[in-house]
């Protein structure tokens, strides 16, 4: 069967500034402890949040104009620190489905990967103009399209990369590699009783 096919996603979006955002903001380590991934949700970037209320200010993550939006928008090195999967899997189940940014880290983007949350980047220039239009217009529609590699929103359509065996999986729903091998569980265990090292165990 696979897993969802993600060939565009089209959502309002999120505009989060600031370079070399790390893993430790984006999900606290306190949070680390659970043994699921339930409820995380809650807690992106708690401590970031909690900081920006009390010194009177209010976080992106807590404005309501960006309240529902699918498309994250960063700025470099997105996701470094730490290579906790609590990150993305919190942004995931938060209802963000694509992150669109200068550049990620490569633990944080293959953790996204694994959950088919599509990280796309775009020049310095591109991301500033998405930036600024969505805070200037909350409301405008973001569409991600990743086979032809562009997100278009009103009046501005901008490229967007990820490599070739990437945009691949995810359209084609080869992502989930655990899944698909759930999916082929016989021929699985077929090939297991086939090797000499697994024998008698």
């Amino acid at each position: 069967m696979g897993a969802e096919r993600i060939e565009t996603i089209e959502g309002r979006a999120l505009p989060m500034r600031g370079e070399d955002i790390d893993t430790d903001r984006i999900m606290p380590a306190r949070f680390l402890r659970s043994i699921t991934f339930e409820g995380l949700e809650t807690h992106v970037f708690e401590d970031d949040r909690l900081a920006a209320s009390r010194s009177g200010d209010v976080h992106p993550f807590d404005k309501p104009e960006y309240e529902g939006a699918s498309i994250l928008i960063v700025n470099r090195n997105f996701g470094s620190g730490s290579s906790r999967e609590h990150a993305p899997q919190g942004l995931r189940r938060r209802g963000i489905r694509a992150i669109i940014g200068e550049s990620f880290a490569e633990i944080f983007f293959g953790n996204s990967l694994m959950i088919g949350l599509a990280c796309v980047t775009a020049a310095q220039g591109d991301v500033e103009r998405l930036m600024a239009q969505v805070e200037h217009d909350p409301g405008v529609v973001l569409h991600l399209d990743l086979e032809a590699g562009a997100c278009e929103s009103r009046g501005l359509k901008v490229p967007v990369s990820m490599p070739a065996h990437v945009r691949d999986a995810l359209i084609a729903g080869a992502w989930d590699t655990t899944g698909l091998l759930l999916d082929r569980y016989e021929a699985v265990t077929a090939t297991a009783a086939k090797l000499p090292y697994l024998s008698g165990f």
